[in-house]
């Protein structure tokens, strides 16, 4: 794609979960996502991922662009981010933390149990473009990264 694409440098240790104020009350709890300062980019684009049949998963695929913030806001499941070199695997499980994936990651949902529905909050809109869907596609924009001491 482009020289300065996100593929050659980034690097799973960008992606990190992120604690969201959780407001308590006697009614029930409630937890704000806002522009910019709740999550570090301005969401263009929410959708949400639910009716996962048992052992199926979701995702497998990066972006050359798109910033994405995943919630399991029911149940839970699992996400395996890869930047070609290390992998990681973080289980969301809690309604007010999130895991941030940033451009150039590979990564796959999995795991999920029954009823599970992650919420997936994105920094721009809908371009197919921006996927690179096919894994050895992926390892070839990476392969040129070296393992950080």
């Amino acid at each position: 794609m482009m020289n300065n694409d996100p593929h050659a440098a980034s690097r799973v240790s960008e992606c990190r979960l992120i604690t969201l104020d959780k407001h308590h009350h006697a009614n029930g709890n409630l937890t704000v996502v806002q522009n910019g300062t709740s999550i570090p980019f301005d969401i263009a684009r929410t959708f949400y991922l639910y009716d996962i049949p048992a052992g199926e998963s979701r995702g497998g695929h990066s972006h050359h662009s798109l910033k994405q913030f995943l919630v399991a806001i029911s149940g839970c499941f699992d996400v395996t981010v890869d930047d070609g070199v290390q992998q990681k695997t973080f289980t969301l499980k809690r309604p007010f933390e999130g895991l941030l994936v940033e451009p150039g990651i590979w990564s796959v949902l999995s795991n999920f149990s029954a009823g599970a529905v992650c919420l997936c909050l994105a920094s721009e809109p809908f371009d197919e473009s921006d996927y690179v869907r096919n894994y050895d596609d992926f390892l070839s924009l990476t392969k040129n990264k070296r393992v950080s001491p």
